[in-house]
């Protein structure tokens, strides 16, 4: 029994670390990518009550994260840098599918710029979104074979044919 609750206890902390984390790197009006570097986080430390967690404490909270699919280590090997993802790429790139075709831009072309900042993606999870995280997302739909990426002048200029 004690190990059941022990593992309930444990759950319950990693998914409010998971949150807390989440709220502490991302807001509503900033969806880029973020750095989190776990030694200079002050989310770690409690001086009114003179509590921090240990350095292997924080990566079982950032490794659980990192299994939630919103972080990726940027260090593997040290794991001290941990790139927080506000959406995963796999929904982004749900939810670029799903606005494609209720918009009718399925067998037509866009531009990233349009799907990152035009008229037709207002109030969408993707407006305004990091650039890289919109291509991995749109790679995703790629390999898919739900779209087709065509390189432009600029990289906002390059297309998406979706299919």
């Amino acid at each position: 029994m004690l190990n059941t609750d022990f593992s309930l206890c444990r759950a319950t902390s990693l998914t409010l670390c998971l949150s807390v984390t989440f709220d502490h790197c991302i807001t509503d009006t900033d969806l880029k990518i973020k750095t989190l570097v776990l030694h200079e986080c002050p989310l770690w430390k409690n001086p009114k009550i003179e509590r921090e967690l240990t350095g292997d404490e924080i990566r079982l909270v950032m490794d659980d994260f990192i299994s939630s699919g919103h972080g990726e280590w940027e260090d593997p090997q040290t794991r001290t840098r941990c790139r927080i993802l506000w959406r995963k790429p796999e929904q982004l790139a749900s939810d670029i599918y799903d606005w494609a075709v209720s918009n009718g831009y399925v067998n037509s072309v866009c531009t990233v710029f349009e799907l990152h900042s035009g008229e037709d993606v207002n109030g969408m999870s993707f407006q305004g979104a990091d650039e890289e995280l919109l291509r991995r997302a749109l790679g995703i739909l790629e390999s898919q074979g739900k779209c087709a990426l065509f390189r432009g002048d600029t990289s906002s200029e390059d297309g998406i044919k979706f299919f």
